[in-house]
């Protein structure tokens, strides 16, 4: 589905309307192209789905392995920052630092490729718990390793800029599949790499 830029202006000439203000006047007159030619950028992954990301990003290395599938094998990459924005008020969600790992099961993705995935799940209205959820589906279909886990740690603007707005809160999810969920040595290893 492609994102109608056209729309998009309308509506925020509508909205500048409804709040009092004149879209004619200088520094609004060009605003409605400006904020659809935006939301078109930060809203891409909205233009795809799961299975479109994760054929997208399906880069993996299988030659040169010698994979055993050993409670021992982990990949973890942290501190991968993405942005988004709340679905409940189109609030930024922010400072977003997102942490991935999964036991490679005969296929190892470009590590890249997972800040790619992160990034794109992003870019769509989210709650930052489907976000985790969005980008451990992606990582196992191209991995195919049922053990995948990710944690996100964030801030949302509809906490911190309005309603109860307490800047610094920050919210932390985990999404675990697989072992990360059911061998403790496995989620104590994740955990000791996260928090260091």
């Amino acid at each position: 589905m492609a994102i109608d830029i056209k729309a998009i202006e309308e509506h925020i000439r509508g909205i500048l309307i409804a709040l009092g203000d004149n879209p004619e006047r200088e520094g609004l007159k060009d605003t409605p192209k400006r904020v659809a030619k935006m939301y078109e950028e930060v809203f891409k992954g909205m233009t795809y789905t799961n299975d479109d990301i994760a054929s997208m990003f399906n880069v993996t290395f299988e030659d040169d392995l010698d994979i055993k599938n050993s409670n021992n094998d982990l990949v973890f990459m942290k501190d991968i920052e993405i942005f988004s924005h709340c679905e409940h008020h189109l609030a930024l969600m922010y400072n977003m630092k997102v942490a991935v790992a999964y036991v490679p099961n005969k296929k190892v993705i470009g590590l890249s490729k997972i800040a790619r995935i992160a990034d794109m799940v992003g870019r769509r209205l989210q709650l930052q718990e489907r976000i985790g959820t969005d980008i451990a589906e992606i990582l196992q279909k191209i991995t195919e390793s049922e053990d995948v886990a990710v944690i996100i740690q964030g801030e949302h603007g509809c906490m911190t800029t309005r309603g109860i707005e307490k800047p610094g809160t920050k919210t932390i999810t985990t999404t675990l599949r697989g072992r990360f969920n059911t061998d403790p040595i496995l989620n104590n290893k994740l955990m000791m790499l996260y928090t260091k």
